[in-house]
């Protein structure tokens, strides 16, 4: 009896496993940053911290990826500085690896922004990554404008629909203009519009899109597309003091 009692508690246990919100909403899938580097990222805040954009992406991410990096493989992209011209670096810093939270960070650390902002092939490179590994997968973009570059990321996302149904993308707004990045019903001939679209490669992906105007939006935000909900909610504290870079 003991026995029988312990193996229908193991086969329950296995079902609430199943069942669990963290795998119901792919939070365990394999990831990939694709992080905006580009020289905007060096513009400071309106508000009184005085740090720059990257700074406080960088404060945002300390403090969500710690609790994501142990659930799921995370990967890495910085697009924007570089030796290339200003439209052709992106740069694969790390394909998704388990416990990755404390090698991002690193890599993110040593960022210097400089470049334009080539995002839809940055998110193209990101899901051929995604695309050698098994199972679905999610691409998280935190970039701070539009597509600069002459890329289409509408297109692109149709694309995904067609080839890539397993895939989704994230697009993470950080203190961009609404007017300019907003997804719109814009004519197909109307490839100047399409261009400066980001919004739809989430619409059209199943994906979250979020604007986030301050730190604690960029980390709730982030929360919402890495973390698992069952792992509970990214505490405000410990944080870092707020200060001007010298």
């Amino acid at each position: 009896m003991i026995f029988k009692a312990a193996f229908q508690c193991a086969i329950l246990s296995s079902l609430l496993l199943v069942a669990s919100p963290a795998d119901a909403n792919g939070c365990r899938d394999d990831a990939m940053l694709v992080f905006d580097g580009s020289r905007s990222m060096l513009n400071i805040g309106n508000d009184s911290s005085g740090l720059s954009r990257i700074d406080e992406a960088r404060l945002a991410l300390r403090r969500v990826l710690p609790q994501a990096a142990p659930f799921r493989d995370i990967g890495l992209i910085v697009y924007g500085p570089g030796r290339q011209d200003v439209c052709g670096h992106i740069d694969l810093r790390m394909t998704p690896m388990p416990d990755a939270a404390g090698r991002i960070m690193g890599e993110l650390d040593g960022v210097v922004p400089d470049g334009d902002t080539p995002l839809t092939q940055a998110v193209s490179r990101a899901a051929s990554v995604l695309r050698e590994r098994e199972g679905p997968g999610a691409v998280v973009l935190v970039t701070d404008g539009r597509e600069t570059c002459g890329g289409d990321p509408c297109r692109l996302a149709t694309e995904f629909m067609r080839n890539d149904p397993d895939l989704t993308v994230h697009v993470i707004g950080f203190k961009t203009l609404i007017s300019s990045f907003e997804w719109q019903s814009f004519g197909a001939d109307d490839t100047r519009n399409t261009r400066i679209v980001a919004r739809c490669m989430a619409d059209r992906t199943g994906g979250t899109y979020a604007y986030a105007q301050s730190t604690d939006d960029l980390v709730a935000a982030l929360q919402d597309v890495l973390a698992c909900p069952a792992v509970g909610s990214v505490s405000p504290a410990p944080r870092p003091p707020l200060r001007a870079p010298r």
